[in-house]
């Protein structure tokens, strides 16, 4: 388990999250690619002061990885936002409610762009979501027992023991086959607990090819991230 303790200021400018893992064997650094904080993960023994001093003997890396971060971009009117792997532009319209309207996201006329949009979003997501899972658990045949959606800035899905799956409402910006392998991914995991060969196997029989969209994620998912939606 692991758990962020207190932020940590390095110098003016420059600050950490300190996460205190059982499972870390060292200490880390690393610079999240949503524009948070970079965090410093220390092994439960090491003393705060330690993981201090760690952190302060790598600011000019920790510097340099910061300023190398793409801006974050804002879900305003005229912006291009990515859905199921297309740049649709944000455009306030005379609507009810958001639709796809060519290359254009059409968004009511007199709303929060932004948090409009991200309803929106999560709406898309939650119906694709569900049409990949119970597709791809009747092919596995284990039903799953919910799925919840959220926000997350770690990971794009989890599994519980007892067969609730969750996403991020971001893979529907992503396009639609990588979305299905975090689908797929995930309710491999009501057979197997695990990332065993076993497991591997299973995603591949469940979505046959899916290292392209696995390398999708890892290249690219970063920048659904950076993506903000507050007005």
């Amino acid at each position: 388990m692991a758990s962020v303790d207190q932020r940590i200021t390095i110098e003016e400018g420059l600050a950490v999250q300190l996460r205190r893992s059982g499972r870390a064997r060292r200490m880390t650094l690393r610079v999240p690619r949503d524009g948070s904080d970079p965090v410093l993960t220390l092994p439960v023994g090491v003393p705060l002061s330690q993981g201090q001093d760690f952190a302060r003997s790598r600011r000019d890396w920790l510097r340099a990885a910061v300023a190398r971060l793409p801006a974050r971009a804002q879900a305003v009117a005229g912006a291009a936002l990515p859905v199921e792997g297309r740049a649709l532009i944000l455009t306030p319209a005379d609507l009810r409610r958001p639709r796809i309207d060519g290359d254009r996201l059409l968004v009511p006329q007199g709303r929060p762009v932004g948090s409009t949009a991200a309803a929106w979003l999560k709406q898309l997501a939650l119906l694709r979501l569900r049409a990949a899972c119970d597709r791809l658990s009747a092919d596995l045949g284990r039903p799953y027992r919910a799925i919840v959606l959220r926000d997350t800035r770690s990971r794009w899905g989890s599994c519980t023991h007892d067969g609730r799956l969750m996403f991020s409402w971001r893979l529907a910006m992503a396009p639609p086959a990588v979305l299905d392998y975090v689908a797929a991914h995930e309710v491999a995991h009501l057979a197997h607990m695990d990332h065993s060969a076993r497991f591997w196997a299973q995603v591949e029989a469940l979505m046959p090819g899916h290292a392209p969209h696995r390398a999708w994620l890892r290249a690219q998912g970063g920048d659904l991230m950076l993506w903000r939606f507050q007005d």
